[in-house]
This record gives C-alpha cells, structure tokens and sequence, in this order.
C-alpha cells in the first residue's frame, strides 16, 4: 500500500487557527529536533520513521490544535526511541510540551502482563487519569493511534487485531466521548476493516449502492431548499450531502435485522447556517416543503449530546417515497461536532496557557469539563477496583445518555436505565442522601424506576431522614450515586 509522504509544510497549511510566526517557528524548531532524532529509523511498513510523528502533528493540525500541542505530536516519540531524551526537550521547548511528550510516552507504557483483561483496564485507566491531568495528552495519542491504524497492515495478523480490537473498544469510544467525530469514525472504520473484511466489504458495498440511487434525489432537494432559503432570507453557511459510514451503518443494520430499507439516516443533507435562531428557521423552511416523519425530529441544539454535539435532526419524506434525514446547525456547532473538545483551542491555544485547564479562565467551557473533572475523583475513590472501575466506565462515560428535567427546568444528564436516585444524587448530594419517593411527569414511581428521557422528575425529601438506603445499591447505576451510598455503609459498618 503506498503511503502519503508528507513534509513538515503540510502540518503548517493545514492548521485551523491563523498562523504566526511564533507558533510556526516553534512546530518548525520541533519538526528539525525530530528528524534528526529519528533519521536512519524505519517503520515496518518501510517508511522513514519521521513520517509517524508529521502524520500525528497533522491529525492534530486538522482537529484544532495549536502549535505546542503540535509540536509535541512532533516529539512524541523522541524521548522513548532515540537518543533525545525529555531533559534536553524540555531545555528547548518548555515544560508545557515537555509535559505532554512525557504524559503521551507513559501511556503507551502498557506491561504485557496479566490477562488481556487486566491490560485492557490498565490501559483504559491509564488513558483516563491522563485525560483528567491534561486531556491534550488524549488527543496526542488519539493522533498517533490514527495514524497506526493506517498503517496497521505493515503488522504480523495477531497483532492487527489485538490493536484494531483495543482501538473499538477504548480509543474510538474516548474520541466519541471527547465529541471528535472526526477522529472517532475513521477509527472505528479501520478497526472494522482489520476485524471482519468480509463484512466490512458487504456494508460499503450496499452503501455506495445506495447512495447511488439517491445522488440525484439529493442534488435536488438540495438545490430546491437553496432556493427557498435565499428567497425566505436565511443566510446559509453551507449545504452539502453525507452519508453514513460504514461502522456506523452496521451497527444500524444489526439493530434493524440487517433490513438497509429500516435505516432512515442512511443519506442525508447538512445544512450549515449563521445563527442559532436560522436553524429553527430553517426547520420550518423544510417541513413547508417536505412531509417529516413523526418521531424523527431531534433537537440537539435544546438538549446537547452528552459529548456536546449539538444540531436538528429532522427525517423527511424525500423524492419517490425515499426517506432522507437532514441536519441544521451553525458552523461553530459543525466544527465541535468534527473536532470536538478540541475545537475550543482554534484561535485560542497560542494565546493563553493550559495551566488554567481546570479554571474559569480555561479556554474550553467549564460544563464541557464536568465530566473530566468527575473521573479524577472517581478515579481516586475506586482506587484498584478494576471491576468497580469498568462497570462505571461503561454506564457513566460510554453508555447512550438520555436527558431528564427538574421541576424547575434544569437538564440532568443521565445513562440509560437510571433512576430517580441517581437523578436525585445528580441534582445534589443531599437530596439523593435524603430522598423518600419520586415523581415521573406528576405521577408517583417506585426509587428503582427506570427514568425515560425527556421525563420531569420530582425528588421527594425527607427534612429528618438522612441516610441513603443500603438497598439502593442494589439498583442505582451512577458511580456518582454508588460511591455517596457506600460512604453512609462503611460509617455504618455495613462493608
């Protein structure tokens, strides 16, 4: 397979933020470090072993990161497997950098020992202290892990699938979560690729034969709705055509029998406008001239995806019957919903340091972080409980997510299958430790209910009783709510 071979030139071009001559000396000064570190080193797929770090710096180029964040993805595996060692990078370039080419040589220090599920937990353990300590070490790896993906057939088969396995199943679940679905499908494709070619192959396939058929049926609306929206006076950004990719689309096939005919979201239109208020605009323009489909229509913009995505949702009846979901949003929420937490940095990681990551004065919103912040002191109660560690990671960081109400209005956040306790120790703490009964929509439900989305829930307190219950255990599903109950039943020498 031949690879692109690139130059420090096309990490430059393509970065997201405008270019100064600070930040493009310092990637510049790195590049010049690397390669000469790792000048004679080859890879197994036969290249210069310098073209690994330029295709990390320019997954991260392409995401938003700025030029220290680049630069150590330039540098990232000088200190492991050269003579460079990390004192002389952190003379050159700072400790900043020299921090993240550390934190990004520790993660990959994963011990072939024990089962493969004790390396799997070590290795997530591993990749989620490093996101609560700087998540731009995360987004290094993710950039490297990227590029091995792509080069992955240079390896002997064992090996293949043990590395596409972990990247399903813990590298493109944290690009997900981190909401970097630019990342996050290109993994998930190439370790679908290596881990069952056949199938892999069936689902392109049957994909390229339906967007066939629909290419024209999209040109259409697509040049109709331009039309429409010019005359109503809705500024639009963009308006383009996409399609599923094909991990995705398997993972939609598998839950519809296989049957491509149940899949509405197979093709689709985006719709890319200035303002917040023209997408709602912009959703009338559409169901005006095209019948939705009930039950089709999402607003992410209201009620955000646990990973901050945000956009319309909204499947219409299109040409000769073919469904087509369309999707609204601005472009800000377009470049968080490719590049995710990462597209905080375009235009502001030159200009302010990331030793306020965890302060107000952080350039990524601080209700984006609430959940990073979360694991760093989830992560320090559990301590080695690997078991405690993997169902919580499961149920609080990548299970599907749904949204409740308080009576107030106020969004709760919550994994499928949660109850009314872990709504309430969501809340506050003291309403979960204090709470006797529960209300769904006005009508009384049992504490072990399982909350719908889109549900207001009503935590009823108790003023005297304030101890969780020992039962709860038993059914809460929040790390949150577990650890609050288990702290009342150690006091009380339950365990």
């Amino acid at each position: 397979m031949p690879y692109t071979q690139l130059t420090i030139e096309d990490v430059l071009k393509n970065m997201k933020f405008q270019r100064d001559a600070k930040g493009e000396a310092l990637i510049r000064s790195a590049y010049e470090m690397a390669e000469v570190a790792h000048r004679g080193q080859k890879r197994k797929a036969g290249e210069d072993y310098i073209q690994h770090p330029l295709h990390t710096a320019l997954n991260l180029a392409k995401i938003g990161l700025g030029p220290r964040t680049i630069s150590a993805g330039l540098l990232h595996d000088v200190p492991e497997d050269t003579q460079v060692t990390l004192e002389e990078v952190e003379k050159k370039f700072g400790k900043e950098v020299a921090a993240m080419v550390d934190g990004v040589t520790k993660l990959g220090r994963i011990k072939l020992r024990g089962t493969k599920e004790e390396m799997y937990l070590e290795n997530l353990r591993k990749m989620f202290l490093a996101m609560a300590a700087d998540i731009r070490v995360v987004l290094i790896k993710l950039a490297d892990r990227l590029h091995n993906m792509e080069t992955l057939e240079a390896l002997p088969p064992e090996k293949r699938e043990r590395i596409a396995r972990e990247t399903l199943d813990i590298f493109a679940p944290i690009a997900n979560r981190l909401g970097i679905g630019e990342i996050k499908d290109r993994l998930e494709d190439l370790a679908f690729q290596h881990l069952d070619p056949e199938k892999f192959a069936y689902v392109s396939k049957i994909s390229e034969e339906q967007q066939a058929q629909r290419k024209i049926h999209i040109r259409q609306i697509i040049s109709e709705l331009k039309k429409q929206l010019q005359k109503d006076g809705i500024r639009v950004e963009d308006i383009y055509g996409r399609s599923k990719h094909p991990y995705s689309l398997f993972q939609k096939l598998k839950r519809h029998d296989m049957d491509i005919n149940k899949v509405y979201d197979l093709a689709g239109i985006r719709i890319i406008v200035a303002e917040v208020v023209n997408c709602y605009e912009t959703l009338g323009v559409v169901h005006k001239m095209y019948r939705p489909l009930v039950g089709r229509i999402k607003d992410y913009i209201s009620l955000p995806k646990p990973n901050g995505y945000q956009s319309i949702h909204t499947t219409i009846f299109g040409p000769k019957g073919k469904f087509l979901e369309i999707q609204i949003r601005t472009k800000k929420m377009d470049d968080e919903a490719e590049f995710g937490i990462a597209a905080h940095w375009i235009y502001a990681e030159n200009r302010r340091s990331f030793r306020n990551f965890f302060r107000k004065k952080s350039v990524v919103p601080e209700q984006d972080l609430v959940w990073v912040k979360q694991l760093r002191e989830w992560q320090t109660e559990l301590g080695k409980d690997n078991q405690e560690f993997m169902e919580g990671l499961r149920i609080d960081f990548f299970k599907n997510h749904i949204f409740a109400f308080t009576p107030m209005g106020d969004i709760i956040n919550l994994p499928e299958e949660a109850t009314p306790i872990d709504f309430a120790y969501k809340v506050h703490s003291d309403i979960g430790d204090r709470a006797i009964g529960a209300k769904a929509n006005g009508k009384m439900v049992p504490l072990d209910y399982r909350v719908q989305n889109g549900e207001v829930i009503e935590i009823i307190t108790s003023r005297e009783h304030k101890n969780p219950s020992r039962d709860w255990i038993r059914f809460v599903k929040t790390s949150a709510a577990k650890t609050h109950i288990r702290k009342f039943m150690k006091r009380d020498g339950m365990i």
